[in-house]
């Protein structure tokens, strides 16, 4: 009863670009999660400051929650649309 793969593998010419952007929206999500982390570790009484009835470390903690799936969307579509245009021939 061996199942095989849902799709057929083979080349994919828009592989340097999903890597490529990949590497660039991970970089911006380090960026800001290496942000949060600075502000906690030097100045930890400012994510008790309330905004919108919340904490900032809540509202941070969901921002990056938030910022990760936003970017899981784009790198998603972009790559969908890369893989259709660039895999044509393929």
């Amino acid at each position: 009863m061996g199942h095989g793969p849902a799709v057929k593998l083979g080349r994919d010419d828009a592989a340097a670009y999903k890597t490529k952007l990949g590497v660039k929206m991970f970089v911006v999500y380090t960026i800001v999660y290496f942000t949060f982390i600075i502000i906690n570790a030097t100045n930890p009484k400012s994510m008790e400051t309330v905004v919108m009835g919340q904490t900032a470390a809540v509202i941070w903690g969901f921002g990056l929650i938030g910022l990760a799936l936003v970017q899981a969307v784009i790198y998603n579509h972009l790559c969908t649309k890369a893989e259709s245009e660039m895999n044509k021939g393929v």
